[in-house]
């Protein structure tokens, strides 16, 4: 089958370099794509904002699939013009997306599914935020939560009620993130290790794609404000059958069966994001498509079928579909941008990366990169690249990871020097 991959980070790098892996693609397009993808297949200009010429694309490439990587195509009703075309595709429709694009339909969901999760209120307006807060009925630390898209960064841990009226200033009046902080959800804070499981759904089945544990936060030790994800390591070794069939039974299958209910079967990939608190696992947040930098580990464990299986995705018939993931550990540290998570240098030029050439233990995913007028690779945005090392153990993992980082250079790069380390201590862990 030809595929066509829309978006041009570092999760949907991972994705054309996975899928181009598998023996029944014959080929495959990005759109817009980036340097590094363009190593792999061709890419081709598109706005991501316009469905119609995104469709157009998909047409005029005669594609057998279309996969979307980032979230914003599909709240803007991508799947929906895709579907009513005839057209296969990998992503929920518009009223699916609101699991992740509006943090209040999310969580007012995951109540009428009796799904777990943190105890919320939402507010509508500033000062009712800031009663809330002053009320302490969700104690503190207080959790802070832009309604709306804020590139991973709309969330805020506010340890004092000084700190959480800053937060809902800055949402709510100053407008930060626009349109997306009118509204937030205020929640206790969960304690407990964080697990991101991925699944692909079909509308009725969730198949388990992988698992990860990501970094949010800019320095080591998890200190620094929130980014979008500064690294991440594949599998998470919390992670077990018992954990599994749990999400699956409380999580995945009331998600699913209450979408139908909806009327909007969900098909495509499901993020679930849970901290493991001693009641049991409790949903943090849903993403409606792969992590980043989370895909970038988990999809390299994938082994065989995976082209195959989004496609039964988008069928809606993941019946008698299975993956099987191989037993490697992947590391997967993201070097960013000076001034990442604010506003971040670009034009850098980078330096070192074919000595550390993609190989069996080494992968390089480009995410914020293009290339200048005389041909040089520069940086282009916040987190610039994600480096993943392999190996049998995290350590080795880690080792390679950074080994490969420290070959690498660009003007203010910064990225942190602990990503792995809680999977090599795991022994330790006791959920």
């Amino acid at each position: 089958m030809k595929l066509l991959v829309l978006g041009s980070g570092g999760r949907e790098h991972a994705l054309v370099w996975r899928l181009a892996r598998d023996a029944d693609v014959r080929g495959v397009v990005c759109a817009p794509g980036n340097p590094g993808m363009a190593a792999l297949a061709p890419c081709r200009p598109v706005d991501l904002a316009a469905p119609d010429e995104v469709l157009a694309l998909a047409a005029a490439e005669r594609v057998d699939l279309t996969v979307v990587g980032p979230e914003a195509p599909l709240e803007r009703g991508l799947a929906d013009v895709f579907r009513r075309a005839g057209r296969a595709i990998v992503g929920p429709d518009r009223q699916g997306a609101a699991l992740e694009c509006s943090k209040v339909f999310a969580k007012g969901f995951m109540a009428e599914q009796d799904i777990p999760t943190a105890r919320f209120v939402v507010c509508d307006g500033p000062d009712r935020a800031r009663a809330v807060v002053a009320g302490g009925e969700l104690g503190l630390p207080v959790v802070v939560k832009a309604d709306g898209l804020a590139a991973g960064k709309g969330v805020v841990i506010a340890a004092t009620p000084a700190d959480a009226e800053a937060a809902i200033d800055l949402m709510m009046v100053d407008r930060r993130f626009g349109g997306a902080g009118a509204r937030v959800v205020l929640e206790e804070c969960l304690t407990g290790p964080e697990v991101s499981c991925f699944v692909l759904c079909d509308g009725d089945r969730g198949l388990l794609l992988g698992t990860a544990q990501d970094h949010k936060r800019i320095w080591d030790d998890d200190r620094g404000p929130n980014t979008g994800g500064m690294g991440a390591f594949a599998p998470s070794p919390l992670w077990t059958d018992e954990l599994a069939d749990l999400v699956q039974r409380r999580i995945v299958q009331p998600a699913l069966a209450g979408m139908r209910a909806k009327g909007v079967p969900y098909r495509g990939f499901l993020y679930v994001s849970l901290m493991l608190t001693r009641e049991g696992p409790r949903v943090i947040e849903f993403n409606v498509r792969l992590g980043d930098p989370e895909a970038q580990v988990v999809l390299p464990l994938i082994d065989g079928g995976l082209a195959a299986a989004l496609s039964s995705s988008a069928e809606g018939d993941l019946a008698g579909r299975t993956l099987v993931a191989g037993a490697r550990r992947y590391v997967g540290v993201v070097m960013a941008s000076r001034g990442y998570p604010g506003s971040a240098e670009s034009g850098r030029a980078i330096h070192g990366l074919e000595s550390v050439a993609d190989s069996d233990d080494v992968l390089v995913f480009h995410a914020g990169t293009a290339r200048a007028a005389d041909g040089q690779l520069v940086t282009a945005g916040g987190r610039v690249l994600t480096v993943v090392g392999a190996g049998d153990t995290y350590e080795r993992a880690m080792t390679t990871a950074y080994r490969a980082v420290d070959a690498i250079h660009f003007d203010g790069m910064q990225f942190r020097r602990d990503i792995g380390r809680k999977a090599a201590a795991s022994g330790s862990v006791q959920v």
